[in-house]
């Protein structure tokens, strides 16, 4: 038994102390204040796979209305559409305009026929496709710039010439764009012109070459002589017979560059393409008339959009003539200029069928067109295609 004693030798803070210990602090919650709840209570009711569940469900379900919209859209537009045929049909809607029964595109055959554009003198234009030059003339009148070159040029060493009052007409067969390097590089637009007059020509030596006793090439014997055209070889000895028999006997080569350049440029791939085609040939004459055309083109720059013409005259000369447009400050008329004269046939051929035809041309785009361009004339009767021009 134990004694009284002995509880009070022990000190008074343990006591208070083990009292204090076994005390369980009481939860006190006022009016506005929420339930009190475990740490962890919110993680415990968290299940990781439900809520996969619920997310390829609300995943699949979207898809599934996305699905749906997408077909209802498609077919409402179909369904309206064919509403709109059915109602045209019915009902057809006169939207003819309101020209004159004289105006020509009033005519039964109006959506056959085709829109030409004309400059501010008259003279249709031919779309060329480029923003820089973005026509060429259907046709060009030239003067004669026959003539021994006057002693006194110019400040830009264009010669003064004389023209004379009687003009040839040319009609546009074809046109392209000049490309260089690989990553083509524009340089110019080339356009090849036949005199109207020598036309009927073109085409009676075309049309026999591939029909002896036609006037006209129907489809299959155009498509045979497109191809010799076209033909690397083929068209080169086509062509260079043609030259040399003087057929065309006047044609021009229209030059317009599309980005500023100089004489000596053109010069240097002119040279070139000459060389190439001219082969191996060591005449003495023909060596003199190349150092000539070097001389010819010794100038200065060539602005874009000014024109440069070729002309090959029924000799077989080449003429070179330049229109920079004229400077009142420094002396230089306005107008076509003569910058020389080739005599030798040999140059203007080789540089024509630079051109026209061979393995490479200086532009295949200008090639292919005017093999289309010699198409149109051989499907007609010879000698109609100058009447239709003028």
């Amino acid at each position: 038994m134990i004694r009284q004693s002995t509880f009070k030798q022990l000190p008074r803070s343990l006591g208070s102390a083990a009292k204090a210990a076994t005390r369980t602090p009481a939860s006190r919650r006022t009016f506005l204040s929420p339930p009190r709840s475990q740490p962890n209570e919110h993680l415990n009711r968290l299940d990781v796979n439900k809520l996969s569940e619920q997310q390829i469900k609300y995943a699949r379900n979207r898809r599934a209305f996305l699905w749906t919209g997408l077909f209802c859209s498609v077919s409402s537009m179909i369904y309206a559409g064919y509403l709109i045929k059915l109602e045209l049909e019915n009902k057809p809607v006169q939207a003819d305009s309101s020209l004159p029964s004289t105006d020509p595109l009033a005519g039964t055959n109006a959506a056959e026929r085709k829109v030409v554009v004309r400059d501010e003198e008259g003279h249709e234009l031919v779309p060329t496709g480029n923003s820089t030059v973005p026509t060429f003339p259907r046709t060009l009148e030239l003067g004669s710039f026959e003539g021994a070159i006057a002693p006194g040029a110019s400040a830009s060493g264009l010669a003064t010439t004389i023209t004379g009052a009687d003009k040839t007409e040319y009609t546009l067969v074809g046109f392209g764009l000049r490309t260089v390097t690989f990553i083509g590089i524009q340089v110019y637009v080339v356009g090849y012109y036949v005199a109207t007059a020598d036309v009927a020509s073109l085409q009676s030596v075309l049309t026999k070459k591939v029909n002896p006793i036609a006037t006209t090439l129907v489809p299959g014997e155009r498509d045979q002589l497109r191809t010799d055209l076209l033909d690397p070889a083929k068209g080169e000895e086509l062509w260079d017979g043609l030259l040399a028999n003087g057929i065309p006997a006047r044609s021009v080569f229209r030059v317009i560059p599309v980005r500023d350049t100089d004489f000596h440029h053109l010069r240097d791939g002119f040279v070139r393409a000459i060389q190439a085609r001219a082969g191996k040939v060591e005449d003495e004459q023909f060596g003199e008339a190349m150092k000539h055309f070097r001389q010819i083109f010794n100038r200065g720059k060539v602005p874009a959009k000014k024109e440069l013409l070729l002309i090959r005259d029924g000799e077989g000369k080449l003429i070179v003539v330049y229109d920079d447009g004229g400077n009142k400050k420094e002396g230089r008329p306005a107008g076509r200029q003569l910058v020389g004269v080739v005599d030798d046939e040999r140059v203007s051929r080789a540089l024509w069928l630079n051109y026209l035809a061979g393995k490479k041309v200086a532009s295949e785009p200008a090639r292919k067109s005017i093999v289309e361009g010699i198409m149109e004339f051989v499907e007609r009767p010879v000698g109609t295609v100058a009447a239709q021009v003028v």
